[in-house]
């Protein structure tokens, strides 16, 4: 196979079509076989390009609308082809052989014409290497960020819907995990209400009552105009578990008017409520809590879609409360009782659900001490880390299979990002 050049800056590799340096028993049997570990899964079908590392041993056979790459590790570095497939110039490539409109399509016969830029096996080992260590960091915090709302959630249950520490103090226990300065700001026992049985001193209220400010969000336009004059991060229903998890790469930023975005800034303690979209498998009520970590992501306002809601709490303690009750709910499927479905996309109860939806509030100490706890837990300090790392990796990548950056001025940036 004839190679052709690269040349950028000065730099000069050879590219070839990826076919060169994939195992040809696995090219040939590609959508027979079980991969593994080191094989590239390479998704054809609805979302072309897109591709994951087989880890570990698998029991599976290839789908249809995907195809499993094995590299030939004599002629490329394994780790650098994955990389290469995931950088900005090859993605752009697989966009420009798609096929078909309603669900894209990329030919497995095409898969040989994409043009892979192949350095020096020492530099594909540091692209490779480098790619992994990133991908793998980023991967750590997630799952870190997964683990801190899990925490905070297993203490909501606990004070707010099994009443652990009431119970407990109620049966002549000291309340478990707990200090006794903690445990003195529960009560020893529950008393009846209009709404049900209570920890004393405690009460039900509805959730709209717990709420100073309720507003539906914008859209805006994609270009600025005499109207719509002010920049902003449009948050919608579908970016709420990627901000979660560490992400804003696909929150849109358009134009709003100034007058409409003053009573839709995002502010920190508010909570972004989703009220239309879902699925028939999906129910719609997902819930983001806002904090100035997440807001110092964007350089310009945030403010929710006009799919979702701004929800602003009377009180910032009330707010961490709240949050953790949304996001308790939903979990537990209780969503799908305020949303209807008449037209084909499902919309959440609002009103209903402000007037209905019952909160367990505590006395303010332990509204406090609660508050206290868990907002470290969902400040998520780390999310602008994850943030930087992801795009560090994804703004060198495509520099370095290029040629662009060359390994010294590489590791100099890197001093200090990773350990």
């Amino acid at each position: 196979m004839i190679a052709t050049n690269c040349i950028t800056n000065g730099a000069l590799y050879p590219t070839y079509n990826t076919t060169r340096f994939v195992a040809q028993d696995t090219y040939d049997t590609w959508f027979r076989g079980h991969p593994e570990p080191g094989d590239i899964l390479f998704v054809c079908k609805g979302s072309p390009g897109r591709t994951n590392w087989v880890r570990d041993p698998v029991d599976f056979c290839i789908a249809q609308d995907m195809v499993a790459v094995r590299a030939n590790s004599e002629r490329i570095y394994p780790k650098y082809l994955f990389a290469a497939l995931r950088s900005s110039d090859v993605l752009a490539q697989i966009d420009n052989m798609h096929v078909g409109t309603m669900i894209p399509h990329f030919k497995k016969g095409d898969f040989d014409k994409l043009k892979i830029p192949v350095p020096t096996r020492a530099e594909q080992e540091f692209i490779g290497d480098f790619y992994f260590t990133f991908s793998e960091r980023i991967e750590h915090l997630r799952e870190t960020n997964a683990t801190l709302e899990a925490i905070a959630q297993a203490l909501f249950k606990s004070w707010f819907v099994d009443f652990d520490p009431v119970r407990a103090k109620q049966e002549g226990r000291s309340p478990e995990g707990m200090d006794e300065a903690t445990a003195a700001l529960f009560p020893d026992g529950f008393e009846e209400s209009e709404l049900g049985l209570v920890p004393r001193g405690w009460r039900f209220a509805q959730f709209g009552q717990l709420l100073s400010h309720t507003i539906g969000g914008d859209w805006g336009a994609e270009t600025p105009d005499d109207k719509n004059d002010t920049q902003v991060a449009i948050v919608r229903g579908t970016d709420i578990p990627d901000l979660r998890a560490g992400g804003k790469n696909r929150v849109p930023i358009r134009f709003t008017p100034s007058k409409k975005l003053l009573t839709r800034k995002l502010q920190h303690g508010d909570i972004v409520l989703e009220v239309s979209g879902g699925s028939k498998d999906q129910p719609t009520g997902r819930a983001l809590y806002v904090t100035d970590s997440l807001l110092g992501q964007f350089n310009c306002p945030v403010e929710p879609a006009s799919f979702c809601r701004l929800l602003r709490p009377n009180t910032e303690d009330l707010g961490v409360l709240l949050g953790q009750h949304l996001s308790y709910i939903y979990e537990l499927g209780k969503t799908w009782e305020y949303q209807n479905q008449s037209t084909g996309i499902a919309n959440f109860q609002t009103t209903h659900f402000l007037e209905t939806e019952l909160v367990a509030v505590p006395s303010d100490n332990v509204l406090s001490e609660f508050s206290s706890i868990v907002r470290p837990l969902i400040g998520r300090s780390h999310l602008s880390q994850i943030q930087r790392l992801a795009e560090l990796r994804d703004t060198l990548l495509p520099r370095l299979i290029s040629g662009q950056l060359r390994l010294p001025e590489t590791r100099a940036q890197l001093e200090g990002v990773l350990p």
